[in-house]
């Protein structure tokens, strides 16, 4: 049985109407950029190659367009903790919000409440971008162990079947580490550290129901991003038939982006209101378990680095080094 109803998503995917619309404004844009930079670019080459014969001009404009396509994707990533800071903590913030049963402003006013929890329980950008960097890390620590236990299995066959299973699990934890900052949101945490060290603890010790209710999540969402992807294809090669010099693969990875774009947009936000659920309820009235610290501590060095972390914070500074006698001397 899942621990999380289809329901309850819809209606937190409801009333935050206002995060869906300005996430799909950001991840729509972005594949659209993709998009026109690509174009640009193959535009470009294309005129340059107008100065020789045609295969010249054909690899000028594909050229072109893939260093378009490059640039592209080198500003998102250098974007990708401004995303992580302004659209996707902000949604888990008031997804949280709307699970404990707390009232949420209307409208634009939802977006910059959410943003104001964020900037609240992290400060800048870059300490939410490195917790969820560890956070990560410690995921893959978690999920190792439980691939480790079931490799001494005495079943047959199991090396192939765990082959799968390896890759299966690695796209089934991709949401994990948002579901454990949300943790952070619901119990308005003062020290974002250390709640993110007990959240994954609190993860490691129910591995199993979450990976469970995980799979189930990532089966549906993989399966509605496909249908997506084929709904995509024809509009993406209509586009790349009006690009100069147009190549027939670019109409496949067009329609690659606009899904993904729909995906993050529109699918990833309803997977997260699943495993927000399955968390919450899993985890209700638990301690994290000294033997699962012990565990974490052993199969992970980022696991320290959160305990470090949350030993030298302070109202969001770091702890200041105590004042001695050798030092004022």
């Amino acid at each position: 049985m899942a621990d999380f109803s289809f329901g309850v998503s819809m209606r937190l995917m409801r009333k935050t109407a206002p995060f869906i619309l300005f996430r799909m404004a950001v991840y729509f844009g972005i594949a659209a950029a993709y998009v026109i930079v690509t174009g640009t670019g193959a535009g470009i080459g294309w005129g340059i190659g107008a100065m020789g014969d045609e295969g010249f001009r054909a690899s000028a404009t594909l050229w072109g367009g893939g260093l378009g396509f490059a640039l592209t994707a080198g500003v998102i990533y250098f974007l990708r903790e401004y995303i992580l800071y302004m659209v996707k903590a902000g949604h888990i913030a008031v997804m949280v919000e709307l699970l404990e049963g707390r009232d949420l402003p209307d409208g634009k006013g939802q977006i910059a409440y959410a943003q104001a929890m964020v900037k609240e329980r992290f400060g800048q950008s870059s300490i939410l971008f490195a917790v969820d960097q560890l956070v990560k890390g410690v995921v893959r620590a978690i999920t190792g162990l439980v691939q480790g236990i079931a490799s001494f299995l005495p079943i047959p066959g199991l090396d192939n079947i765990m082959g799968v299973v390896r890759a299966f699990l690695r796209v089934a934890v991709g949401l994990i580490d948002e579901v454990i900052l949300a943790q952070i949101f619901r119990t308005r945490s003062e020290n974002p550290w250390e709640t993110a060290r007990d959240a994954v603890v609190l993860y490691g010790q129910n591995a199993k129901p979450m990976l469970v209710n995980a799979a189930w999540i990532t089966v549906i969402s993989y399966a509605l991003a496909f249908v997506v992807f084929l709904l995509m294809l024809a509009p993406a090669g209509a586009i790349v038939y009006l690009m100069p010099g147009a190549v027939s693969a670019g109409g496949f990875v067009f329609a690659i982006l606009f899904a993904w774009a729909a995906k993050v947009a529109l699918i990833e936000p309803f997977a997260i209101a699943c495993l927000l659920q399955a968390y919450f309820k899993v985890t209700e009235g638990q301690e994290p378990k000294p033997e699962w610290t012990a565990k974490l501590d052993g199969a992970s060095a980022k696991f320290g680095k959160l305990a470090e972390k949350a030993a030298g914070w302070v109202g969001g500074k770091k702890t200041p080094e105590p004042v001695t006698a050798a030092t004022t001397s």
